[in-house]
């Protein structure tokens, strides 16, 4: 299967090969604008073939020692995730930003004022001085729409990311998402310098989102992708209504986790929602909407974010 390319009705373009699936959007100088989409794309064509060559390597666990990995973007994943090399973590837990920051690069030339990819609601900004996204997210897709539609949803929150911000990638990870979690938060969103560390910081917390209890059903990883880097690792697959302490609990311990990460700069601000109750790391510049089942600090850019 080729890299396939599509230019959307709002000007907006979605590139999309295998399990690879970009939504760029750039504004500037119209001649600076279109000369980046199309390195943007030049680039795309080559990252499945680049990424699949080293895809055994890829899923292995990152361990200390020299990278072992040679792509650029490999290599990328595999350092994003080496700060957390404590628990089981390999270089796919940072793919999606790692990929959407290699395309975002196409845009960082003059002309450009400002440019996101976003790879399933991992996101990479390319923002010249001055320039800035506000980014609309929803707390819980499965609430609004459990038939997965979500053209035309209002977002329950959003929050502006400015040039001078020390934020250039946007992730959010659970249980709910298209990655196994280990957790059981509904979703997890970290803002953080790159997108390959916001990616990898986000799958951690998200796994650290957790609590006992015997209702919550967990399957080893490979019998529910046989394709999975988690091998037999038990991975959460439902999550019954939990008591309101119980939550809480989950809750505390991705905050503890979340705050662990901070401490070491890796992460600028994280966002914990779940089952409708919510926790906010650090200066998250959110606004809340008001939306049936949010909190404040429910927002969830998993599965689409409104970039304006």
């Amino acid at each position: 299967m080729n890299a396939t390319r599509t230019r959307l009705p709002d000007g907006r373009w979605h590139f999309q090969h295998g399990p690879i699936d970009l939504v760029i959007g750039a504004d500037g100088d119209a001649r600076a604008v279109e000369a980046a989409h199309e390195a943007a794309w030049n680039r795309f064509e080559s990252v499945l073939a680049e990424l699949v060559a080293e895809l055994p390597a890829l899923r292995r666990a990152v361990r200390d020692g020299a990278c072992p990995l040679e792509g650029v973007i490999a290599r990328r994943m595999w350092h994003a995730c080496f700060p957390f090399r404590d628990r089981f973590v390999t270089p796919m837990a940072a793919v999606a930003g790692s990929v959407a920051q290699e395309i975002v690069a196409a845009y960082g030339r003059d002309g450009v004022t400002r440019a996101f990819v976003n790879n399933g609601g991992d996101i990479a900004l390319h923002l010249a001085p001055g320039a800035s996204f506000r980014v609309g997210v929803v707390a819980d897709l499965a609430l609004h729409v459990p038939e997965g539609r979500h053209a035309g949803l209002p977002p329950d929150a959003d929050f502006d990311v400015e040039a001078a911000m020390p934020v250039r990638g946007i992730a959010t990870s659970g249980w709910r998402g298209r990655s196994q979690s280990l957790g059981i938060a509904d979703s997890v969103t970290v803002l953080a310098a790159t997108a390959a560390e916001a990616d990898a910081a986000a799958t951690m917390i998200a796994n650290a989102v957790n609590v006992a209890d015997p209702r919550i059903v967990r399957l080893p990883a490979r019998d529910v992708r046989d394709d999975s880097d988690l091998g037999d690792i038990p991975v959460t697959v439902d999550v019954p209504s939990l008591e309101p302490a119980l939550v809480d609990e989950a809750i505390a311990s991705g905050l503890e986790r979340a705050r662990g990460i901070a401490r070491s700069g890796l992460v600028v601000a994280a966002l914990i929602v779940c089952q409708g109750r919510s926790a906010t790391l650090a200066g998250a510049p959110l606004r809340p909407h008001s939306a049936p089942g949010a909190t404040a600090a429910s927002i969830e850019t998993r599965a689409f974010a409104r970039v304006a």
